[in-house]
């Protein structure tokens, strides 16, 4: 999938989705994807108990007290084996403080991946700010790992053939920076979804302090059209942390769009979850697409083997954990 087995699968054309390709077109349909009756709404649900995939990891002289793994991305590279980057705040890290650590594990459902080491750090000389990395998310398209992540004010792009060493793709000013919601708006947190021949990346901003996701899309990876408010306001609320990690899953069979957007982390973590038919329109100052929240924070869906799992940050932000998904029908308000 890419997150390559969730972006693959869910971002793969084969279900229609996700930022992470690795959809297998011929798979037969999963059964926690059967169509709810007419009039039910399909929601997500957590699916028995969390296993823990990371922990706080040992960054060496840059390790801190107070050091917390957040916004990651979780996908299998060309050997087999699964690959989880997440963000680490709070280090010793020069500027903001952030960085990129990568652990491995050799099948999703194992627990405690081994812990690979630092695996990025940001880049003033190709326009990054200083600790300023923030949200990696994994697309793999015709053999190539391609990594979205924010450098604290614009999304950028790295590229791999491993699905493991990534370098940085710049631009003709010798910059990562692909786009921007403007300075001081914080655009980050890409995810990216396929849809036929569209990609459509989601992120969030806050420009005037008012968070928001937003989405771009492209037709070779490379050209993004303007941004577009898709979600913001509602009883999620405007304020720069309203709409963050947004992450849009395509259910197939139901011929809609979830999308994943967190208000909240630690152990009072709150997701709010929009189903709609259009992935370019999940409320904009109402909640008309709003089916529910869940207690978690940075929420990723990934495929595999024919079964959904869910990935999030622990209660205590020292950790990533993953779930089983299932989907429960409720009746439409």
């Amino acid at each position: 999938m890419n997150r390559r087995a969730v972006l693959r699968s869910l971002s793969a054309a084969a279900l229609g989705s996700l930022g992470s390709p690795r959809a297998r077109a011929a798979a037969a349909p999963l059964p926690s994807l059967a169509a709810a009756p007419a009039n039910e709404v399909l929601v997500p649900a957590v699916d028995g108990t969390w296993w823990r995939v990371a922990g706080n990891p040992d960054l060496g002289p840059l390790t801190h007290a107070q050091q917390q793994p957040v916004d990651f991305g979780i996908w299998e590279a060309a050997d087999g084996t699964w690959q989880l980057w997440s963000c680490i705040r709070f280090t010793r890290a020069p500027g903001k403080t952030r960085l990129f650590h990568r652990w491995q594990g050799d099948r999703l459902t194992d627990r405690d991946w081994r812990p690979m080491g630092i695996a990025m750090q940001a880049d003033p000389h190709a326009g990054e700010t200083e600790g300023g990395l923030q949200a990696p998310f994994v697309l793999e398209t015709g053999g190539t790992y391609r990594m979205f992540y924010g450098d604290w004010e614009n999304v950028c792009l790295a590229l791999s053939v491993d699905g493991k060493t990534f370098t940085r793709r710049l631009n003709e000013n010798g910059k990562s920076a692909m786009f921007s919601n403007g300075p001081g708006a914080n655009t980050r947190d890409p995810m990216v979804l396929r849809i036929g021949d569209t990609y459509y990346c989601y992120t969030t901003a806050h420009p005037e302090q008012k968070g928001a996701v937003y989405c771009r899309t492209s037709r070779d990876l490379r050209r993004w059209s303007e941004a577009r408010v898709v979600a913001v306001g509602g009883a999620a609320g405007t304020g720069p942390f309203a709409a963050e990690c947004p992450f849009v899953y395509r259910h197939k069979e139901a011929e809609r769009y979830y999308l994943f957007r967190t208000q909240q982390y630690g152990p009072n973590a709150r997701t709010s979850v929009y189903c709609s038919p259009d992935p370019l329109d999940f409320g904009v100052n109402d909640d008309r697409y709003l089916v529910g929240t869940l207690p978690l924070a940075a929420p990723e869906v990934i495929e595999h083997d024919d079964a959904l799992y869910l990935a999030a940050l622990t209660p205590g932000l020292d950790g990533i954990q993953l779930s089983r998904l299932r989907w429960t029908g409720r009746s439409p308000a």
